[in-house]
């Protein structure tokens, strides 16, 4: 269907966004028995090998307030069909800033989440439903000289604190010119924010939004860092944001139920205590093609051990988590 994007939707269903990760994506409509539109699904392909694979970069956009899941997912259920006529392979899981309320029958899903907080409301109250702990921390980090600093001019800088921050995980991040590609793309509507302290950087976050919704997708720090500097960051970025009418900041991506004492649970504990509110939802992938999709599944469990669903299964699955 054709693309009719503008800010009050997601960023990741702009047309800018799409094509700078993808040469072929468009938009899927859902539409009622009396042909009225009720909701979109931006989709993007991508082609490795001779794998056709279908990645969603958001999650299903309702048109109405009353499209309920269980409509949702008979329009997935079409958009499934959709893709098969079209000769494609696999929907392998959507980036993490996608979370939909329900997933297609026959798909394998994991429940994933994130952590929202609307912006609506006036900075003295924002500031009130951040927890105590983090106010201090960044109250001790703006007395240490922590000072926020934006712009293009950064990307380099922080394309590199990312990538760094990636690697210590052992988990690998796109190349320069990939990233480069995209921030460009996004133009006005992306942020590039660092903390700044003597001369040195302490964390960055690149942000893509649009009036609908800034996104807290990529983020890394300096190996030392001043206590408190990314908490200093993070509600700089709620500022930030707030003051230019965006309506929701999200924090992207959170485990549900994460082991006690993890790594994960403490990311969780860190993006809760902004005052947001965790929505939970799937993450979820549809094999098409039997034989390519099992070609996909073995290439992917060879290189990472598996995608978030195969790695959010196994977690949820196993004694004691």
């Amino acid at each position: 269907m054709p693309v009719d994007w503008h800010s009050a939707l997601s960023i990741y269903a702009s047309p800018r966004f799409l094509a700078s990760v993808s040469d072929e994506f468009g938009w899927l409509g859902g539409v009622n028995p009396a042909g009225s539109l009720r909701c979109v699904l931006p989709y993007t392909v991508v082609r490795k090998a001779t794998l056709r694979l279908v990645r969603f970069r958001v999650e299903t956009i309702a048109l109405h307030p009353d499209f309920d899941v269980a409509e949702e997912k008979s329009f997935l259920n079409s958009a499934v069909e959709h893709f098969r006529a079209a000769g494609a392979d696999v929907i392998i899981p959507a980036t993490t800033n996608t979370i939909f309320r329900t997933y297609p029958d026959g798909a394998e899903a994991a429940p994933y989440g994130t952590i929202v907080l609307d912006l609506a409301a006036s900075e003295e109250e924002l500031w009130k439903q951040v927890h105590p702990k983090h106010r201090n921390k960044i109250r001790s980090a703006a007395k240490q000289g922590v000072r926020l600093a934006s712009g293009g001019q950064h990307l380099e800088t922080a394309y590199r604190l990312i990538r760094e921050t990636f690697g210590r995980s052992r988990l690998p991040f796109m190349g320069l010119q990939p990233f480069r590609r995209m921030v460009e793309a996004l133009g006005e509507n992306v942020a590039i924010l660092v903390a700044e302290a003597g001369g040195k950087v302490q964390g960055c976050a690149v942000l893509p939004f649009s009036n609908y919704c800034a996104y807290y997708v990529y983020g890394g720090t300096a190996e030392e860092i001043i206590t408190g500097a990314m908490n200093f960051l993070q509600w700089e970025a709620i500022r930030f944001f707030r003051n230019r009418g965006v309506l929701r900041y999200d924090f992207v991506g959170v485990r549900i139920n994460p082991e006690r004492g993890s790594k994960a649970e403490g990311l969780l504990m860190f993006k809760q205590r902004f005052g947001g509110r965790l929505v939970e939802g799937y993450m979820w992938k549809y094999s098409l093609h039997p034989l390519r999709a099992s070609a996909y599944s073995l290439g992917v469990r060879l290189l990472r051990g598996g995608d978030i669903v195969d790695v959010e299964g196994r977690r949820l699955a196993s004694p004691g988590a």
